[in-house]
């Protein structure tokens, strides 16, 4: 039995497994893809170190760190459940051999709810982004769509018109469903065009973005619109399925934790996105991961 199975490569999860291999805690490190949410954003301009770095170029950090350590890595192949044993838990893992530790860490993240629409896919990290707070400064210089009417989509709309996006686009297929004051916010811009009970039919563009097709849900008229990006904005999944049933979640589906990151089952930790820590950024996430890795090894201290 190992002493430490971390459940996802992001940010939280890379940087736990530096620290907790730095404690020379016997570990495996299990995950579908390494870089988690990272692999959604095309630049980062707030990681501290970097004034601009691809991300690319940062996941390819955060991995050649870890692999400077003797960690048994599953890169590939998705945990399928976990499961509390004696002694510890076992992790199930899709295409392997299944895991028993004293000690799991769920640093899986969150998935964005997609459009399901031409040109999404082919051109994400490509001018269409799930995160507007990350990439919009990215973009301040281009006419820009924002997909969702709700609180993170309206907030988004600040945030793009704040930093001077010569247009914002505004597509929901209802009315908006965001708090007064933040459509207050922004009902004036005119920089500002609001597109209410419309859809997005198509993202285009070759190598990037550059245009978007709509429809309006009444009579079904189609228009394109031109813009550089688009951010969809219609709310994030936490991947808390592994352990429902075994730690509390909140309404929405994260892990609670507390401040040590310990969930509501002794031995089970989370960190990252998957959790009810809030302000979803990298940097924070990557603190996470420290902190989840010195509280782990303390708890595993006190097992002997």
């Amino acid at each position: 039995m190992k002493g430490l199975v971390i459940l996802g490569a992001g940010p939280a999860g890379m940087t736990a497994a530096v620290y907790a291999a730095r404690k020379k805690v016997d570990m495996a490190l299990i995950s579908k893809d390494v870089g988690g949410q990272m692999l959604w954003t095309l630049g980062i301009e707030n990681y501290m170190g970097y004034q601009y770095i691809e991300a690319p170029d940062l996941i390819s950090k955060f991995d050649a760190q870890v692999r400077q350590f003797p960690i048994e890595q599953r890169i590939g192949n998705n945990a399928d459940s976990v499961k509390q044993v004696s002694g510890g838990f076992r992790v199930e893992v899709d295409g392997g051999e299944p895991l028993e530790a004293r000690v799991v860490l769920i640093a899986t993240g969150k998935r964005p709810r997609q459009l399901g629409v031409p040109g999404e896919g082919r051109l994400r990290g490509r001018g269409v982004s799930y995160c507007a707070t990350c990439d919009g400064p990215l973009f301040n210089k281009d006419k820009v769509a924002i997909v969702g009417g709700g609180n993170s989509g309206l907030e988004a709309v600040y945030d793009l018109l704040k930093i001077g996006s010569p247009r914002v686009n505004l597509i929901s297929n209802t009315p908006l469903t965001a708090d007064e004051v933040l459509i207050e916010q922004v009902r004036d811009n005119p920089n500002l065009t609001v597109f209410t009970e419309h859809e997005v039919v198509e993202i285009t563009g070759d190598k990037r973005v550059e245009g978007m097709r709509i429809r309006f849900l009444k009579d079904g008229k189609e228009q394109d619109l031109e813009v550089g990006a688009v951010f969809v904005e219609i709310g994030l999944q936490p991947n808390s399925e592994l352990v429902k049933g075994l730690a509390d979640l909140n309404r929405w589906g994260e892990v609670k934790v507390n401040p040590s990151c310990e969930t509501s089952m002794p031995g089970l930790y989370a960190a990252g996105d998957v959790t009810d820590v809030p302000e979803k950024q990298i940097v924070v996430a990557a603190g996470e991961g420290a902190k989840a890795a010195i509280q782990m090894q303390k708890y595993l201290q006190r097992l002997g």
